[in-house]
């Protein structure tokens, strides 16, 4: 039995081999199409009836309607290939070419003949069939190259598409255009119960989320599609679930502002990742906004080696400041953010800094030597469990080494400085919270000292996607080594984010944000780390066990953008809060106190 494909085939050859009568082709089904509406015209006009009389009056009409129909398709562009055959551009003209038609036989029927050879009711009739009959054509045409076009399962993997909206439309469309599609849409599925009966070009909707097993196993499909760029992380993850489920690996679309500034492709089609699955707002920057301050410049990153500072001082490149200088202790770090920004990392440049910044005296010669008019301030110790056990580090480097930075950057008269805090510092209860919070304080200080001219401020956020030692990383890890997959507790949540949102909130910290404040990007709902384990091991399609570990001292169970004592406001962006900080004298920072941790606690 000939099945779709070797059919299609068979059809495309003898396509292939008429094209070279195309134009000749179209003439002749364009005559015959307004010979059927003659004759159908005739016959209704003598009460059903094609007897001699009448089928006279036909063959002496036909010849006309032919001349006509030629002269006037070749006149009006419809025989010249002006317009793709069968395409909404070739409409118009085929009505014009109807309607002259119809109105030169209307003419020659009354005056060129002795007698009518047939009614003029006749004529007006059969040109509105020309027309439909015409345009019928060609719409079977259209069908006939959509299947021909169209893929099959042979050459194909099924796909469920979910969303029947505008992402749906598009992909399906774009799937279903080229017989090279890796994917053959054969359902629709859509939460929406005005789309039930929708179908598009000949994919129907056979229900919502809930239908997903019956349309596998009606279908047979092995993929599905979340066609909805505008989905929430929540969404998308039941969703997902859902699919896993069903058996069925799972794709997606890019987010709404890519998708609709230019059509959707196949190419466009990708493997779900754990951004798909954490979901963030996307911020929304204004370059203009932001070059004013860093055009021109010269601009300092300390930390650069960082996840955080490397990305900041990639970004901070094409704003084109007069000097970006990337400090960092770690010579190797150094090496790697140079070569990721110039394809060369020959480390002979003054735009690597080899610096540590608890060293206060050096911090000081370097800034009076380079003078920077922006510091961002990414360099600290990060790693919550670590730090619990050695509170003395943090404080040097997250609390004395932060302190040494803002003395420099006033002694140099800097004119903005960004500190970059974490969300652990609201309302904190870790050693790593107390000194990020104990940093914001200083900042602060120097934001509302008199003395200094500049702009000092913090920017606050959650758990980077990408970043070195991230649970995401960690979790990837864990599977492809066979598990365990370790979580703290089964309901413990977190905010993410990825690290190109946080360098932007970063950045345009400095053009929005105020002397005093602490800036925090709206993240959305958190997520639930548990969630996060299990969707990564079914993507993975490994039997890895996941094993809860508890609470380490520290820990929240639930992170906070906020402390009690914060109000969220938003003057200048949706998406971005201002918070007040109260400030901490520097004075009361001495030598490591005896009881770190304590001490940190207390200024927090």
């Amino acid at each position: 039995m000939t099945d779709r494909f070797e059919l299609q085939e068979r059809v495309l050859r003898v396509v292939r081999w008429l094209y070279p009568l195309a134009t000749p082709m179209r003439i002749l089904m364009d005559v015959l199409a307004w010979s059927l509406a003659a004759g159908l015209a005739i016959y209704l006009r003598f009460g059903l009836t094609f007897d001699g009389e009448s089928g006279r009056g036909f063959w002496q009409v036909l010849p006309l309607v032919a001349v006509l129909q030629v002269l006037a398709g070749y006149a009006v562009g419809l025989y010249r290939r002006r317009w793709r055959y069968g395409s909404y551009d070739e409409v118009a003209a085929l009505a014009v070419t109807a309607a002259i038609v119809t109105g030169g036989l209307f003419l020659l029927n009354e005056r060129y003949f002795f007698v009518r050879p047939i009614p003029q009711s006749a004529v007006l009739v059969g040109g509105v069939f020309g027309l439909m009959l015409m345009g019928a054509i060609r719409y079977v045409w259209r069908l006939v190259l959509e299947w021909l076009r169209r893929p099959t399962e042979r050459t194909a993997e099924k796909m469920i598409v979910f969303g029947a909206g505008e992402g749906g439309l598009q992909v399906i469309t774009a799937l279903l255009r080229s017989r090279s599609s890796p994917f053959v849409p054969v359902a629709l599925l859509d939460d929406d119960s005005g789309k039930q009966r929708l179908s598009i070009m000949g994919v129907n909707v056979l229900g919502d989320r809930h239908a997903m097993a019956k349309a596998v196993e009606r279908t047979g499909a092995t993929t599905l599609l979340i066609a909805v760029p505008s989905a929430s992380s929540r969404t998308i993850g039941e969703i997902a679930d859902l699919a896993v489920e069903c058996g069925l690996e799972v794709k997606v679309l890019p987010a709404a502002d890519e998708l609709f500034s230019t059509e959707v492709g196949v190419t466009d089609i990708r493997d779900m990742t754990e951004a798909d699955l954490l979901g963030r707002h996307q911020i929304e920057t204004d370059v203009e906004e932001i070059a004013h301050y860093l055009t021109g410049k010269r601009v300092l990153v300390t930390g650069a080696g960082g996840s955080i500072g490397s990305e900041l001082c990639r970004q901070l490149a094409r704003f084109r400041p007069a000097d970006l200088m990337m400090l960092d202790r770690d010579e190797s770090a150094l090496h790697q953010v140079q070569l990721s920004m110039h394809g060369r990392a020959l480390l002979d440049t003054p735009d690597t800094v080899l610096a540590d910044i608890r060293d206060a005296d050096n911090l000081v010669a370097l800034f009076m030597a380079r003078r920077p008019h922006v510091v961002f301030h990414a360099a600290a110790l990060k790693h919550l469990p670590l730090l619990e056990q050695y509170p003395a580090e943090a404080y040097k480097s997250n609390v004395v080494g932060t302190l040494n930075v803002l003395r420099a950057a006033q002694a140099s008269g800097v004119d903005v400085f960004v500190n970059i805090s974490t969300d652990k510092a609201a309302n904190p209860i870790s050693v790593l919270g107390w000194s990020k919070r104990v940093a914001e304080r200083l900042t602060s200080y120097f934001g509302q000292d008199r003395s200094t001219n500049g702009t000092y401020l913090s920017v606050r956020f959650g758990n980077v996607l990408g970043s070195r030692g991230s649970v995401l990383t960690t979790f990837r890890d864990q599977i492809a080594n066979g598990g365990p997959v370790t979580v703290t507790d089964r309901d413990v949540t977190r905010f993410f984010m990825t690290i190109p949102e946080a360098v932007q909130l970063v950045i345009q910290a400095g053009a929005i944000g105020s002397s005093g404040e602490v800036l925090v990007l709206d993240m959305g709902d958190p997520v639930r780390i548990h969630d996060v384990a299990r969707r990564l091991i079914a993507q993975s399609k490994r039997d890895v066990p996941i094993v809860f570990t508890g609470l380490r001292p520290g820990e929240k169970l639930h992170e906070e953008l906020f402390g009690d004592d914060e109000v969220d406001e938003r003057p200048h962006h949706k998406l971005v809060s201002h918070a007040a900080v109260p400030p901490l004298d520097p004075a009361e920072v001495g030598a490591t106190p005896g009881d770190a941790s304590g001490w940190m606690r207390s200024m927090a």
